[in-house]
């Protein structure tokens, strides 16, 4: 099948398409060119999609669970029919390799596979309130209802998944919302609102899809009819919006520099291929990719060595090629703010980026390339500690045997979740996903959206 996309693309407000312009160019980040255009939104689109929004709630709200689990399915079958189209878009505009690009697909139809089947899942409970004699004859339950009007803003990485990953569990629990793609990857949002537009059952203002300017688009964080942002993207973002979001609830999924351990029982042909795919894929542009490697003294050498190797046989270059395994990054700037730290690091006396002093750019920050700093270690608690020496505590991965080990680092490890013999850069879509300290609050993974996205309403009951 041969794709072609479209020269323009609307956005969606309140279930419609919508082209007020198409102010907004979208470029093929292998090329440099023009690959298509997007109507960008202004302002009192952006304050007429959240007024939709509040209109939306309570037939949102009402909506039955087979009737979220309709339309979610809906969108299962829809992006199965348009999968390469969806995996072809999202190489042009991320520049990701089109192996990867049909993977993100896959997980973009995962996502909304688990979500329909949560949609008929949103349990509460009953609790017996009888724990003194005031109490006698009174019974308690709760509930789970929908926050009401959510606020989205997705990255430019994985623009299916992550976007996915805040469509699907506001459909699933019962939210309208608002959706800011990221202006250099809009395009799988876009699709994504084309899908919904066909689902006559969603209430007007369930959604819009509205690309827009950061400049312009205050309204997703300040506005008061909002009743959560949920964001992806940097720490310096991420906090700044946090501190302008006034009374609503916050999610944040943001940065990291995660580290894997390799002890010297690892097998180290497993725990390498790994690691080159941790450290490689989707050109290093994750949040959870392998940035720093703590490799056991005893294997150190040989590991390095077998690395080094591998990482020359990488083949780079057009991500339209089946055979290209890290395309461009997302932009000519981020790689050469890359490049920088490198150049940094080496002058400080890295080679390989193995001997790279604490205090470097590399080592401390999140790099979001194609780049793995090698360090050594001899006690495992150490290993443990230099994980935690970090400001951030998104994932990390450990390679060990070692059962004792691995329940050291599950007590220790400062961060939001721990991978065994693989590396942080693993996640499925049903787990829950997120960070602590500079990387973010709360989880995603749908049932635990699902729950950001919902508040416990409770109810008591006296027997007279």
């Amino acid at each position: 099948m041969i794709v072609k996309l479209k020269d323009v693309y609307p956005l969606y407000l309140n279930n419609k398409a919508v082209q007020p312009n198409t102010d907004l160019k979208v470029i093929d980040k292998f090329t440099g060119e023009i690959a298509f255009r997007t109507a960008l939104a202004t302002p009192d689109v952006i304050d007429e999609a959240i007024a939709g929004a509040v209109r939306a709630a309570e037939p949102m709200a009402r909506l039955a669970s087979y009737e979220k689990q309709d339309v979610l399915n809906h969108c299962v079958a829809r992006f199965k029919e348009r999968f390469e189209e969806l995996a072809y878009a999202l190489c042009v505009e991320a520049g990701k390799p089109i192996a990867d690009s049909e993977g993100e697909v896959g997980r973009l139809i995962d996502t909304f596979r688990i979500a329909a089947e949560e949609a008929t899942r949103n349990y509460g409970e009953i609790q017996p309130l009888d724990i003194s004699a005031r109490a006698k004859g009174y019974m308690g339950m709760w509930k789970r209802v929908p926050i009401g009007p959510c606020s989205f803003i997705s990255p430019f990485n994985f623009p299916l998944n992550l976007a996915a990953h805040k469509i699907a569990p506001a459909i699933a629990i019962g939210c309208p919302f608002v959706m800011k793609p990221a202006s250099l990857t809009p395009l799988g949002a876009i699709i994504m609102g084309e899908v919904l537009a066909e689902c006559d059952i969603l209430p007007e203002g369930a959604f819009s899809i509205l690309p827009a300017t950061r400049a312009g688009a205050d309204l997703f964080t300040t506005d008061e009819r909002l009743k959560l942002l949920s964001f992806t993207g940097s720490p310096g973002v991420g906090w700044d919006l946090k501190a302008k979001a006034g009374k609503k609830k916050v999610v944040l999924e943001l940065g990291g520099n995660a580290a894997v351990i390799v002890d010297k029982d690892a097998d180290l042909d497993h725990a390498l291929a790994r690691i080159i795919f941790g450290g490689y894929y989707q050109s290093g542009q994750s949040c959870i990719h392998v940035q720093r490697a703590i490799i056991h003294a005893d294997i150190y050498d040989r590991f390095r060595g077998m690395l080094a190797a591998k990482v020359k046989t990488l083949k780079s270059g057009d991500p339209k090629k089946r055979d290209t395994f890290i395309g461009p990054m997302i932009s000519a700037k981020e790689a050469e703010r890359l490049k920088g730290w490198i150049d940094d690091a080496v002058a400080a006396g890295a080679t390989l980026l193995a001997n790279v002093p604490e205090g470097t750019d590399v080592v401390r920050e999140e790099a979001f390339g194609p780049v793995v700093v090698l360090s050594r270690f001899t006690d495992w608690n150490a290993a443990l500690a230099e994980v935690n020496d970090s400001k951030f505590g998104l994932q990390a991965g450990i390679f060990t045997r070692d059962i004792h080990k691995i329940l050291e680092a599950w007590d220790d490890l400062d961060v939001g979740g721990i991978v065994v013999n693989d590396v942080s850069s693993y996640r499925v879509d049903n787990m829950p996903y997120g960070g602590v300290k500079d990387s973010g609050l709360g989880r995603e993974g749908i049932r635990f959206a699902m729950e950001d996205m919902s508040e416990i309403r409770n109810l008591v009951i006296r027997r007279v």
